[in-house]
């Protein structure tokens, strides 16, 4: 079954707080969304394969440890996953990004996906998902779903917070996939809103209603 790692770290709390509250702005947010995703990647990245190399230090050659293959994929679901982009990638510069496009129907709550663009050697890397939010789990068990007809080295989920809804579905959809969240909170409401949640991520990360 799929690993689940819940964040402990006390900078990722606070930073959680503050991207709750209502009065939160934009900018803010959007800053918060990037710090709190470079410091998950840096979990997230922890059993990456290493292979030993010879560097020359100003001293003398000493056998160091750089990443094996052809390393990461990033994948964010559109739109709201953009917001954790920039965060992962400054911690791993070299990593290729793909785009999934998935739309939640407001009526069915199912997603509807309208783009797919993964990077053509996806099969040599090791992909990890971003979305900020785990609602009903639709959107990641569907877009890691296409990810997989591409028969990557392996696939993470990261997720800022999830709900245990949503959490048991991904988890029984995909039980190879390990899931790194944030925060686990407490339901679903009837709208399928993460309770206490944030409200809309993407429209929070981009000013929009």
């Amino acid at each position: 079954m799929s690993n689940v790692i819940v964040m402990d770290h006390p900078l990722i709390h606070h930073k959680l707080s503050i991207l709750r509250n209502e009065k939160t702005g934009s900018k803010e947010f959007r800053n918060l969304v990037s710090e709190i995703a470079t410091l998950m990647c840096y979990e997230a990245t922890r059993d990456l394969p290493l292979k030993e190399v010879e560097t020359k230090t100003p001293i003398c050659v000493a056998k160091t440890k750089v990443i094996a293959g052809k390393k990461l994929a990033f994948v964010p679901i559109l739109r709201a996953g953009l917001g954790m982009v920039d965060g992962v990638l400054s911690l791993v510069p070299s990593a290729r990004v793909g785009h999934i496009g998935l739309y939640r129907d407001p009526e069915t709550l199912k997603p509807v996906e309208y783009y797919c663009k993964l990077p053509a050697d996806i099969e040599h890397r090791e992909v990890i998902v971003l979305d900020p939010m785990l609602a009903t789990g639709g959107s990641a068990i569907d877009a890691i779903s296409q990810i997989k007809l591409r028969n990557p080295m392996n696939i993470k989920f990261m997720c800022i917070i999830a709900a245990p809804e949503g959490l048991e579905a991904l988890k029984n959809a995909h039980p190879d996939v390990d899931i790194y969240i944030g925060a686990l909170d407490s339901h679903l409401n009837d709208h399928g809103y993460i309770v206490p949640g944030l409200g809309d991520a993407g429209d929070r990360i981009f000013g929009t209603k």
